[in-house]
């Protein structure tokens, strides 16, 4: 890792240069690079052989990018660079930077829980413990996704090397004054009473040795030196600590043969998948110590929209190892990497051995990788469906919809109006409402149009905007992100124009023609024509056609509504469930305009047979 003296710092002020004349400044040699905004804060931080061209090519036009990197060059006011001899060192300096300050736009590894560690103290004679929070200092085994294994584990290094379970500051000095006395568990033999020193301290800790040994996955080594040590005892006759230590070995082989066997050639490895979908991966690590899995792991990544996988892994392996001492010879790895010399060169350096990267193409290790790959997959497609609960996802119909109308952002809520009417009679209207490209029916609204007489769709379009943003002004609730019109440039101006008066003119407004599917936009003369492929396009006729069946069905239930109004309902002393009653006995209006007094008073009684047949003869006697 690089001392402070080690590094040469450049920083551009933007008071002092142009953005041009910073970019001129860069040094073509190795280093890091930190972009920060107004307020002084590292917004992303990246390494580069050669820092001049790497970190220019962020500021060509001509650089095919993302939404999120055009965001992110629009607030770089300052440029940090760190020059280094080498790329490694900007390797390692790159990840700790990335580390301690979490730069809102560089790939960023997260747990999705706070995963249990085993620790054990650096204490003259050591502890060991279960623990979620990591002291500088202190060794840790894990991090244990199946706690009932972690605690397996725990209680077999306890029984096997009698580790001390108490919480005395034990050192020699109190030892030696006697300050403690033996507890319980030296009773038991669960302990061998250090607190007493009835155990020296090197003798303690080759046991706390040999337990993280245990704890890395290698009890196959410890228990062949257990047997040497057994054998020794057995030959100077000292059999009841033979016995002793025969029972540790016989335990720590049950604890072994718990443990599932994925490589016969009893190998150490780490195999490692990572699977991508949009802006978020998951990688899957098993930890594969002497051809058994003593552990798996999952890390989600964020920020990954434009990294391909052979810099996903890269970034991976820099941060997943940063802090790991347990770096094993052999890494399996689902994809090719991206820098493998390099990343190599730091792990050799860093664990003291060499280290051998392989993409494995067929065979039992290339089922192994495929397996970790599939549970990268399912841990991925957890994360999604714990996102879509929390309205976290924006559909790919809504990132489509942005850029094919050029918004700022997707258009997560969608109110559409649309007009319905018959030969100028019953004009009603509709809005449905879309959030993340799904109808919420429970905003559905439905208008009958108060104001308006005959057939005059701008009118009417108009009445109803102005009805309903009024009121949404008046409740001080939200503008949708995105307003539709059922129809064209007309009904769009019409809508327009009252938003206008309201006072609501920064809104994305559109009108969609059913025709020709042409989306109108305002002050454009001429209509924009998106592919039939676009799903974007897709999902704005979706909506369309749904507020279309909605204004059409509330139109039928007016229209129809009406009509039987005009001969039963309006009969008084009539309600709804008489009518209702009446036209299931004699099949329609003309049916009970036709029968006798006496059939009808057979449904509804006397006293309301007479009141029917007396309207419809003052009524025949009108029209007369």
């Amino acid at each position: 890792m690089l001392n402070d003296q080690d590094k040469t710092t450049y920083s551009f002020a933007a008071k002092d240069l142009t953005l041009t004349e910073k970019l001129d400044a860069l040094p073509q040699r190795p280093g890091v690079y930190q972009f920060k905004n107004s307020e002084g804060k590292t917004i992303y931080v990246g390494k580069a052989q050669n820092l001049r061209s790497r970190v220019r090519q962020y500021f060509h036009k001509s650089r095919m990018s993302d939404a999120r990197i055009e965001l992110m060059t629009a607030r770089i006011v300052d440029v940090e660079l760190t020059v280094t001899d080498s790329e490694l060192e900007a390797l390692i300096l790159e990840a700790n930077l990335i580390k301690r300050l979490k730069p809102r736009y560089n790939v960023l590894l997260k747990d999705d829980k706070s995963y249990p560690f085993i620790a054990i103290t650096n204490e003259p004679y050591p502890r060991v413990f279960v623990t979620r929070k990591k002291i500088s200092g202190y060794r840790y085994f894990g991090p244990y996704t199946d706690v009932k294994s972690m605690r397996s584990a725990l209680k077999t290094i306890r029984d096997i090397f009698l580790i001390r379970s108490c919480n005395y500051d034990l050192n020699d000095s109190s030892i030696n004054k006697k300050k403690f006395k033996v507890c319980l568990d030296y009773h038991i033999k669960k302990c061998e009473g250090p607190c007493e020193g009835y155990i020296t301290r090197e003798h303690y800790n080759a046991l706390i040795e040999q337990a993280a040994q245990v704890l890395r996955g290698k009890t196959k080594s410890v228990a062949e030196l257990l047997k040497k040590e057994m054998d020794a005892l057995s030959e100077a006759t000292k059999y009841e600590e033979a016995a002793s230590l025969r029972n540790r070995i016989d335990a720590l082989r049950v604890y072994s043969e718990k443990q599932k066997i994925v490589d016969t050639t009893e190998a150490d490895r780490d195999v490692i998948a990572i699977v991508k979908k949009d802006n978020d991966a998951c990688a899957v690590v098993f930890r594969v110590r002497d051809g058994k899995m003593v552990g798996s792991q999952h890390i989600y990544l964020s920020n990954t929209a434009e990294s391909n996988a052979g810099e996903l892994y890269e970034i991976f392996l820099e941060r997943y190892y940063l802090d790991k001492d347990d770096i094993p010879p052999d890494l399996f790895l689902a994809d090719e990497l991206y820098n493998m010399d390099i990343i190599k060169e730091w792990l050799c350096k860093k664990c003291g051995h060499d280290v051998r990267i392989e993409i494995p193409k067929s065979g039992d290790k290339a089922k192994l990788v495929s397996l970790v790959r599939t549970n990268a997959q399912f841990w991925l497609d957890e994360l999604e469906l714990i996102k879509l609960k929390r309205g976290d996802i924006i559909p790919h119909s809504l990132d489509s919809l942005k850029r094919d109308l050029r918004l700022s952002s997707p258009p997560r809520r969608i109110e559409c109006f649309d007009i319905s009417n018959i030969q100028e009679a019953d004009t009603v209207a509709s809005m449905v409402v879309f959030v993340d490209g799904k109808p919420k029916k429970s905003e559905y609204r439905k208008y009958k149009i108060k104001t308006i007489s005959g057939q005059n769709d701008f009118a009417s379009m108009q009445e109803v905007v102005k009805r309903r943003y009024e009121r949404l002004i008046a409740e001080k609730k939200k503008i949708p992100d995105l307003i539709m019109i059922d129809g064209g440039k007309g009904q769009l101006s019409s809508a327009v124009e009252i938003l206008n008066k309201l006072g609501i003119e920064k809104i994305n407004v559109l009108g969609l023609a059913k025709k020709l599917e042409e989306v109108y936009l305002p002050g454009q003369s001429e209509p924009l024509q998106l592919p039939i492929t676009s799903s974007g396009l897709r999902l704005m006729q979706q909506i369309r056609d749904e507020a279309h069946r909605f204004a059409v069905t509330y139109h039928r239930i007016v229209r129809t509504k009406r009509i039987l109004q005009t001969e039963l309902d309006l009969i008084e002393g009539i309600g709804k469930k008489r009518t209702e009653e009446l036209l299931e006995a004699f099949g329609s209006v003309q049916g009970v305009k036709f029968a006798t007094e006496e059939q009808i008073a057979e449904i509804s009684g006397k006293k309301t047979a007479k009141k029917i047949i007396e309207y419809f003869q003052i009524t025949e006697n009108k029209n007369e």
